[in-house]
């Protein structure tokens, strides 16, 4: 297994003051004033390098500490705060690319990504091939023009793992761009810019924030690509909330131990799960005969708390939306990374365009929360042993 991302301590101590508050203070704020003409002009002069106070949306104090976090956690050269995930994914994309352009994108990539580069990103000229979620087809659906491949690994519902570092080489050989999805890995469990990648995008949302009260993403990226980023970042207007910032800060100070606690949890579950009747299959990387086991060995640092559930073809849909019903401890939601748990009905048929999913039993997805891990499991035995096939 790789060496795991920063130490406990590092993150503890990163995007600290060296002095005074434990914590950096949140400062709300936009306008920043200078005694003089010549203070405003060397910020100006220095904020496209340097963490400088400008404007409030070039950065404040709640801001800056957090990207120095998430730089430590990534170990990245530089980062920038967003909204939400997607908005970090999407000025990605544009500012990277361009009307004649060409992208290859994940099978397994995060559905609004895929609606995001099929509609916005074709509507500016931008064309797209998918490739195989573990990666396997890339090297012969390169183009000309290919100019960035999006990677997601682990993939969302079905945790495909690609080798970033060979599909690294390989597009960087060709002067393409290696931007990946690290919403699953966290920086703790997984690192892309380690691996070959030159961005990686977390949504903060998720298991940075990690108590379900922040929307965020993040985006880091290697010195080469800085420049880029920045500039896009900042020509289409991207900032966040010194109190989200100060959020997720905080969220990520206790990142190894809960992060830890969900993978012990989830993979409890699923062996638990591998042994009833109504699973036709697990899609959990850390199982040791899942098909991505090898490479999560090679890669990942550990497991979260996700996996996704096939149950048998004698079930329905409308199975899985009673035991939703039924479960008391996992809501029903959309989200996953907070202290939770969660399940949520998909299906792989809608939302993949390679592979034939049809005839397959019905698919869920569980996020395994903190709660007591005897109470997980006697909430999912309860639900498990009141399902009963409607076909």
């Amino acid at each position: 297994m790789p060496k795991p991302g920063p130490s406990q301590t590092r993150l503890l101590h990163a995007g600290r003051p060296k002095t005074g508050w434990v914590n950096t203070p949140v400062s709300r704020a936009s306008t920043y004033v200078f005694e003089t003409m010549e203070a405003l002009h060397d910020a100006r002069a220095r904020r496209d390098t340097e963490r400088v106070a400008s404007y409030g949306a070039r950065g404040t104090d709640s801001t800056m500490a957090l990207e120095e976090l998430v730089e430590a956690l990534e170990g990245g050269y530089r980062c920038h705060l967003f909204p939400t995930g997607q908005a970090a994914i999407a000025v990605v994309l544009m500012g990277f690319l361009g009307s004649g352009d060409h992208i290859l994108l994940s099978d397994a990539v995060y559905e609004p990504v895929r609606r995001f580069v099929s509609h916005e990103m074709a509507r500016l000229g931008v064309e797209h091939t998918i490739y195989r979620p573990d990666g396997s087809d890339i090297a012969e659906k390169i183009r000309d023009n290919t100019r960035l491949i999006y990677v997601e690994s682990p993939g969302s519902m079905t945790y495909d793992i690609v080798d970033l570092p060979a599909i690294a080489h390989l597009a960087h050989e060709r002067d393409i761009l290696v931007v990946a999805d690290n919403t699953w890995g966290s920086g703790i469990l997984y690192r892309p810019l380690d691996l070959g990648a030159d961005i990686s995008i977390t949504a903060a949302t998720k298991y940075l924030g990690g108590h379900a009260d922040v929307m965020m993403g993040v985006a880091v990226a290697n010195e080469a690509s800085w420049p880029r980023l920045h500039a896009a970042t900042v020509n289409f207007g991207q900032t966040a909330s010194a109190d989200d910032a100060f959020l997720v800060a905080r969220g990520i100070r206790s990142l190894p131990l809960r992060i830890k606690a969900h993978g012990e949890r989830a993979l409890a579950v699923a062996e638990w799960l591998s042994a009833r009747p109504e699973v036709a299959r697990i899609y959990c990387p850390a199982l040791p005969d899942d098909p991505n086991h090898e490479l999560w060995k090679r890669d990942c640092a550990g497991m979260n708390g996700l996996l996704s559930v096939e149950l048998t073809n004698d079930y329905s849909a409308k199975d899985v939306e009673t035991l939703a019903e039924t479960l008391e401890l996992f809501g029903i939601g959309a989200s996953w990374g907070g202290f939770e748990s969660l399940i949520m009905p998909s299906a792989p048929q809608k939302i993949r365009t390679l592979g034939n999913w049809n005839g397959r039993g019905p698919f869920f997805r569980l996020h395994t929360g903190l709660e007591e891990l005897t109470d997980i499991i006697a909430d999912l035995e309860k639900g498990f042993d009141a399902l009963r096939p409607q076909r």
